[in-house]
């Protein structure tokens, strides 16, 4: 029993880390399954060690991306089984960023606190990087309700991430100390110091005010949540009733609000067929005073399709398909927008030929969208979990934050839930309100702290409208992004490299003076 324990603790430490995250926001449940993790990784047997903590990723990963196994199944025509074999692969791959964790843990002996966080954070970056990177779960989004939040607008959500860790680590090291394993007072006082300090900055971060409120601004908004089933969108018999349906909902409010916000490819059809209806409905928005935002399929003058965000009744950018006023999505999802060696792929089956999944790529850089006399950072659906990309594209004059999404493709599951935390992170680092339009839910208003001002019920045709204030001034990491993270990671591991060269220098020093002693 004693031998499959480690593996037992693999098993439940990373099914808990799930619960740390939406829908369930037990934050503090992140701190004993990176616990778990972290005592995995310093089993004396490296076999143990390397086998647990992939366990661990395993675990943690397949259960909490497994709603990625609903669109697998339900639009890409595949067997059930086969759906939870690919929801297995990604799992066992992502698993393997805990493993490279756990080897450098054991190929390094490593015991120092800071250094578990530093190697993580690496491990993190490189998941976010490789093939056009996944960084879903990062603990620290799991943090945004916890008394830690306040990280957030200074080092972005990999810092928070890197402090959870690091307090765990210590926690650690702390036990180790307590049992006499290990006797490192100097390196826990150390890092208690630093961790203090810490904590000491994320508690007058949380009560300082980087961004304040432009009321005299504010701007009244209402989103459209249509409630068209993922099954129905792409049928083309089921077309005119998302026409009705949007059309009906516009009706009802235009005129009434400044802004009225559609989801992501609302109306599933290139836009150069619905020409007229847009012309006619810019028209009627300028009479109106009212502008409407809405995501659409836009094919480029080389024909290549690609999904975008208009605004409809701006006088200054009237309605063309040649609108410059316009925004595209740049980081696409891999297999649901293009099809990576397509040539291979596509031939082996329907789950690599999911409806429009071969679109352009935007620039990665691109102008804010002017609406109602304000700039709007857009981030279509997977955009949004890109933080770099959305920092990038933010001016010192943004006022809102917009993201569009359609997260029909998940149903019930855990993975909208998800999202729109990734989303709430967003408003938290870069200080601006966010606006989030979505064709089931989770539609909703988030303030500049984070916090949801107001959400609509999932799975309901509905307008939801609140009046939101932009947001003046700047936070440390709108400006700087992670750059202070990798500067203090570059210092700490070299004063670790320091002080453990210090340390065998005089550990052979004491050797020879003893030797010399002896003589």
């Amino acid at each position: 029993m004693k031998k499959f324990l480690p593996y037992l603790i693999a098993i439940l430490c990373g099914i808990m880390g799930i619960f740390a995250f939406s829908p369930f926001h037990y934050w503090y449940l992140a701190y004993p399954s990176l616990f778990g993790l972290i005592w995995l990784t310093k089993n004396p047997r490296q076999k143990t060690a390397l086998c647990g903590s992939f366990l661990w990723g395993f675990c943690f990963f397949s259960i909490g991306v497994s709603w990625v196994h609903v669109s697998i199944h339900n639009f890409g025509g595949a067997p059930l089984w086969l759906s939870y074999f690919f929801v297995s692969l990604l799992g066992a791959y992502l698993a393997l960023f805990v493993l490279l964790f756990a080897y450098l843990i054991q190929r390094f002996n490593v015991k120092s606190p800071a250094i578990f966080p530093a190697l993580w954070t690496l491990t993190e970056w490189f998941r976010s990087w490789l093939f056009t990177g996944f960084p879903w779960l990062q603990f620290g989004y799991s943090q945004i309700d916890s008394p830690f939040a306040g990280l957030a607008p200074l080092l972005g959500v990999e810092g928070l991430t890197f402090f959870t860790v690091w307090i765990v680590a210590l926690i650690y090291t702390l036990f180790h100390f307590l049992l006499k394993k290990d006797k490192s007072l100097l390196l826990i006082t150390f890092n208690i110091s630093l961790l203090a300090i810490v904590m000491t900055l994320s508690y007058f971060a949380s009560h300082l005010n980087f961004v304040v409120q432009d009321k005299e601004r504010a701007l009244r908004f209402t989103l459209l949540q249509g409630n068209i089933e993922q099954q129905m969108k792409w049928d083309p018999a089921y077309f005119w009733h998302t026409m009705k349906t949007y059309q009906q909902l516009i009706e009802q409010n235009i005129g009434k609000t400044d802004i009225i916000i559609l989801p992501e490819s609302a109306l599933p059809v290139d836009e150069r067929r619905l020409q007229t209806f847009f012309e006619n409905l810019a028209t009627k928005a300028q009479i109106n005073h009212t502008e409407i935002v809405i995501g659409t399929i836009w094919q480029s003058q080389n024909q290549q399709y690609a999904n975008s965000i208009i605004d409809l009744g701006n006088s200054k950018f009237p309605y063309s398909l040649e609108n410059k006023n316009r925004y595209i999505k740049h980081h696409l999802v891999p297999f649901g927008e293009y099809v990576p060696l397509e040539k291979w792929l596509r031939p082996l089956g329907t789950i690599f030929n999911l409806p429009m999944s071969d679109f352009a790529r935007g620039a990665r850089m691109q102008s804010n969208l002017f609406v109602q006399q304000h700039l709007f950072a857009p981030a279509i659906c997977y955009e949004i979990i890109f933080g770099d990309q959305l920092r990038e594209n933010l001016r010192r004059n943004t006022d809102y934050l917009l993201t569009l999404s359609n997260d029909a493709w998940f149903g019930n599951s855990i993975g909208p839930w998800q999202h729109l935390q990734m989303a709430q992170m967003r408003a938290l680092e870069l200080g601006r309100p966010l606006i989030r339009a979505t064709n089931t839910g989770i539609t909703a208003f988030v303030d500049a702290k984070g916090q949801i001002i107001k959400q609509a019920p999932q799975f309901k045709t509905i307008s939801l409208s609140a009046t939101v204030a932009p947001t003046i001034g700047t936070t440390p990491y709108s400006v700087l992004g992670s750059k202070p993270l990798y500067i203090l990671i570059f210092l700490l591991i070299f004063l670790h490299s320091i002080g453990t060269i210090a340390k065998k220098a005089l550990l052979k020093r004491y050797d020879e003076c003893l030797k010399d002693e002896y003589k």
